[in-house]
């Protein structure tokens, strides 16, 4: 996204009260112009009504409604046409998935918690915590969501977040208490282990996090720190933490040991070549978000259980083939080389091969080659968008990718993010 230039104010500032006065003058301006944006997101859907469900933007499944879509507010807010979403989120910046969260909170409002939506339009209520609290009532039924912005809008601006989920809580309770007992059933099951295996820094950490039974979390922390404390005997001079990171990897590996029968995930890497012919000194692991060092690489190399190193794929090759089938090849040359969906803002990873597809920009019966400068990643709803929205796409270069929305407004769209030709500053000319 195209940045303006911050220009100095005109007259400097010397007096600090002149400063907060100016502060404060400017936050107003900036929560006058949320609310501005919430109410013409409002506008938009109204002028995109959908006649059913089918056809509607909607949640797969959503807490409180069981595995059936719904739309995107709850019982009580009008249906919203699936593009209208689409391109509402690209002219705001926004991702789908963050732009479909968006204008269900802002129609939650508007439709479902009249008391909080006036407070907010007048000025008296913030906008972002309008839609916070919105957040928390999309599962209620329209009596709850009632229940709860009565309660609520006196003291919208300053309740605390647990205050409000009590709130949201007892209104469930009251007027579905059905879904409350299904709810409190599923909240016995909520341990977990979390894994992030597709967010890696450069160094090579990524997060994990767990819900446990005591018993469990007990006999666990009872085995990572003898694993620790056994490190530390050996002559580890890393941290306690360290050392404990350290010893949960070693109980895994000593576990895939034991069974025979096990295959381990592999750890796949992409080590890329310089123009001069060197490796470059960041190679990059597959299915993962994110580059770590040839020196993070070697060192997996002596404890990883099975590690793959993929050869060399020259991203400046142009791969061409006659058929419509993208081959391997291609696919792996400009999912590397674009890094993510193409679409405007999109950020899912153009390596997740089951939820992402190998597009043609201009269309094989259209005479459009299946070769490198054509072909590029674009994720299912978003191929969908294409295809059926009325969204018009070029590429004026292999990996750089131009974009029309059906309202008219222009996107170009790389491996560095997207460019949204209509806020640009004046005299940045659209890159080519």
């Amino acid at each position: 996204m195209a940045l303006a230039h911050l220009a100095p104010p005109e007259t400097p500032l010397d007096d600090p009260a002149d400063v907060l006065a100016a502060a404060r003058a400017s936050q107003r301006e900036a929560d006058a112009a949320e609310v501005r944006v919430l109410q013409a997101a409002v506008e938009w859907c109204a002028m995109h009504p959908a006649d059913s469900l089918t056809e509607s933007a909607s949640w797969a499944t959503m807490q409180g409604f069981g595995d059936q879509p719904v739309g995107l507010a709850g019982d009580g807010a009008p249906l919203v046409t699936e593009f209208a979403v689409v391109e509402l989120a690209a002219a705001l910046g926004k991702s789908l998935d963050a732009g479909r969260a968006y204008l269900s909170e802002a129609l939650e409002l508007r439709y479902r918690l009249p008391k909080m939506w006036a407070k907010t339009t007048s000025g008296n209520l913030p906008a972002w915590k309008a839609r916070t609290i919105a957040r928390k009532t999309l599962a209620l039924p329209m009596k709850g969501a009632r229940f709860v912005d009565t309660h609520v809008a006196h003291c919208a601006a300053s309740i605390s977040p647990s205050a409000l989920a009590r709130l949201v809580d007892e209104a469930l309770v009251r007027f579905d208490p059905d879904e409350a007992e299904r709810i409190r059933f599923e909240r016995t099951e909520t341990r977990h282990v979390t894994i992030q295996t597709r967010q890696v820094t450069f160094d090579g950490h990524v997060d994990v996090w767990a819900t446990l039974d005591l018993a469990d979390a007990l006999d666990l922390e009872d085995a990572v720190a003898k694993g620790a404390d056994r490190l530390a005997a050996l002559g580890s001079k890393e941290a306690e933490g360290s050392r404990r990171a350290t010893a949960l990897g070693d109980m895994a590996r000593r576990q895939l040991v034991l069974e025979f029968d096990t295959d381990p995930k592999p750890l796949v890497v992409h080590v890329h070549q310089t123009a001069d012919g060197t490796v470059d000194h960041v190679v990059r692991v597959e299915n993962v978000r994110g580059s770590v060092l040839t020196g993070q690489l070697a060192e997996w190399c002596t404890r990883a259980a099975r590690i793959t190193v993929k050869p060399v794929i020259d991203l400046a090759e142009r791969i061409h083939v006659e058929a419509y089938e993208v081959p391997d090849r291609l696919s792996e040359q400009t999912r590397l080389r674009d890094h993510h969906c193409v679409f405007p803002w999109c950020t899912r990873p153009a390596t997740a091969a089951s939820q992402v597809d190998d597009d043609h920009v201009v269309p094989h019966n259209r005479g459009g080659p299946t070769a490198t400068e054509n072909i590029g990643p674009l994720c299912r709803r978003h191929h969908r968008a294409k295809t059926h929205g009325g969204w018009q796409q070029t590429s004026p270069s292999p990996g750089t990718y131009r974009w029309t929305s059906p309202s008219g407004t222009t996107y170009t769209v790389d491996h560095h993010g997207t460019v949204d030709h209509d806020t640009d500053p004046p005299g940045n000319p659209p890159p080519q």
